[in-house]
């Protein structure tokens, strides 16, 4: 039976705890932000997130220097230390330490891509990934390289450009002694262990490797002939 009624709707419910709860939840309950607007139902998340705008970090990590403002981001970060992975995938092997990366790996599954963007059709499973595609558009490219002139749109961008300085190469081949800088690479090149040939040609049956090599491969039916020699006529 649901005896505690709210005195603004119709809704009721089974215990007082829900009742406080949906009444925080009306427009004119909520707490609001007086620095933007953000709004909330509890005064404890206003509080976490008039972090945001002071800066302020008090929980503090004690294996390493990092800090944030929420108890629940720190409780995540220590599983980096311990190695802890308490929320698995049910479609794979995969887990992780928070329910946030849980839901953003579950999509890879069900394609679901609910981030779109507004310039164009592009659409993708996470807002971090949305807003760097939006660089594309802005032209914004606000990480830059500390050895040279090189700037670029992402951080995962700058971090494999630092490598051709400090010729790091992380990522190594399984069955031979390849070493590349990308994931991407390595990908590429397992294809020759493998015989994987996933770009086909829509005008006939030849498939390779890479989508480059697919390219090259389609200008043969289309007669077009990009490279130029600047001493003569052959292209």
């Amino acid at each position: 039976e649901k005896l505690y009624k709210c005195s603004s709707c119709d809704n009721s419910f089974t215990t007082a705890a829900n009742l406080k709860i949906h009444i925080c939840t009306l427009s004119d309950n909520k707490h609001k932000c007086n620095a933007c607007d953000y709004n909330c139902i509890t005064a404890s998340r206003l509080k976490v997130h008039m972090r945001k705008h002071s800066g302020e970090r008090p929980f503090k990590c004690n294996e390493c220097d990092y800090s944030c403002a929420a108890f629940k981001d720190l409780k995540i970060h220590t599983r980096k230390h311990s190695g802890e992975k308490p929320y698995k995938c049910n479609e794979c092997d995969y887990s992780c330490a928070s329910s946030t990366r849980l839901k953003v790996h579950v999509r890879k599954h069900s394609g679901e891509k609910p981030y779109k963007c507004n310039e164009c059709d592009y659409s993708c499973a996470t807002s971090s990934r949305l807003k760097e595609h939006k660089r594309t558009h802005s032209g914004e490219k606000p990480y830059k390289c500390n050895e040279c002139d090189y700037c670029c749109a992402t951080f995962r961008d700058l971090k494999v450009h630092i490598r051709t300085h400090t010729g790091e190469k992380p990522y190594k081949c399984s069955q031979c002694d390849y070493t590349c800088k990308q994931q991407g690479s390595l990908k590429i090149h397992f294809r020759k262990h493998s015989g994987e040939k996933p770009y086909k040609c829509k005008e006939c049956d030849y498939s390779c490797a890479t989508p480059s090599r697919l390219k090259v491969h389609v200008q043969t039916h289309s007669g077009e002939k990009p490279y130029k020699c600047n001493e003569c006529d052959y292209s």
